[in-house]
């Protein structure tokens, strides 16, 4: 059960996180502004897309991703104006214990965990559509114009083979493709170029020889060119900067299995994947963290707790980019290195909490 000091401190709590939410963020979009003003000049984008395609959908995603510092940063203050009004030390003076006195604590804490997973999982990915696609479209964006020495699976027991592939063509060359049943080959179709035909949505096999094999026979097939129904289209051989922060949850992991099946590389996908998962759970452990440090008078008073606050913040992001380049080399399993933040995070939260209760 919750009593009025419970909502008391959670209605602090949140009050405290949405208002440092609101600060951080009309700083951070004076500072893109800034940065990216030269690219608004220099392109035909208007204002009205500039606030509506971009910065409408920047909001929720800047204040997502950094909700758990959030957390930290509003636990740290408003917990340190308790402390040195002389608040925690009247509520424990009633008999109040320091398990207790956590209670509302959590409770904050699993509201703002519960709504950033279903922000960062399901809400925000198809509206950063329109951020990604602004981004591409007026500052600039990553393709890869031709990818080489291709080979990929694009469904069970098929196999294509490609020298280069060109994006902005559309055109693959020294094109194989082979089908396998039970281990054993029994079909290859051999193309100097494959095209992909954007009226018919269908690839066109230049100059190609098709073998048949079924058993110790073989047919062999010449022509010069033949219309093919592969399963795979242009856009699985373009890369665009950031597209997996428009998948929701379900449509990351029906990616990455495709992707797997293609024998594509899932590393980014991955870390994705894994980040949404541990970046809201760790709104727990830097909720007790804060609570810990900042439920004592010190000296040095709410500046101190607020200096500390932003170095453990610092530190925190310092080592979920170090985790990540991990990742990304493969040296560490994707979600390994994004829960090893957590885990080093958890057991010093643990160290303080248990120490703050005594």
């Amino acid at each position: 059960m919750l009593n009025k000091i419970d909502f008391y401190i959670i209605r602090k709590f949140l009050g405290t996180f949405f208002y440092a939410i609101a600060l951080i963020i009309s700083i951070s979009i004076v500072f893109d502004i800034s940065e990216k003003l030269d690219d608004y000049m220099s392109s035909d984008v208007t204002i009205n897309s500039i606030i509506f395609d971009y910065y409408v959908n920047f909001i929720p995603y800047f204040a997502n991703l950094f909700s758990g510092l959030f957390t930290f940063i509003a636990v740290i203050y408003f917990t340190s104006k308790l402390a040195y009004n002389t608040e925690i030390i009247a509520i424990l003076s009633s008999g109040v214990s320091y398990n207790r006195l956590m209670r509302p604590y959590v409770v904050g804490a699993t509201v703002i965990v519960l709504f950033s997973y279903l922000l960062g999982n399901y809400i925000i990915p198809p509206t950063n559509k329109k951020r990604v696609d602004f981004t591409n479209r007026y500052i600039g964006t990553r393709k890869v114009g031709s990818e080489r020495n291709i080979h990929r699976q694009i469904e069970p027991g098929v196999f294509v083979f490609m020298s280069s592939y060109s994006s902005t063509l559309d055109v693959g060359h020294d094109f194989t493709i082979e089908k396998f049943t039970d281990r054993k080959l029994v079909s290859k179709l051999a193309a100097r170029s494959i095209k992909w035909d954007r009226e018919k949505k269908i690839w066109i096999a230049s100059d190609y020889t098709i073998r048949t094999i079924d058993g110790y026979a073989e047919k062999i097939r010449i022509g010069s060119q033949i219309d093919t129904l592969l399963n795979m289209v242009p856009d699985d051989y373009q890369v665009v900067e950031n597209i997996v922060e428009t998948m929701t949850l379900p449509v990351l992991n029906e990616a990455i299995s495709t992707l797997r099946l293609r024998g594509v590389n899932t590393i980014d996908y991955e870390i994705e994947k894994h980040k949404r998962r541990s970046g809201p759970f760790s709104a727990f452990i830097l909720t007790i963290i804060g609570a810990s440090l900042a439920s004592r008078k010190i000296k040095g008073g709410i500046g101190f707790h607020l200096g500390l606050g932003l170095l453990l913040s610092f530190s925190y992001i310092m080592f979920m980019q170090v985790t990540t380049v991990f990742a990304t080399s493969a040296l560490l399993a994707p979600w390994l290195a994004m829960w090893i933040p957590n885990i080093l995070y958890g057991a010093l939260a643990f160290y303080l909490y248990r120490r703050a209760a005594k």
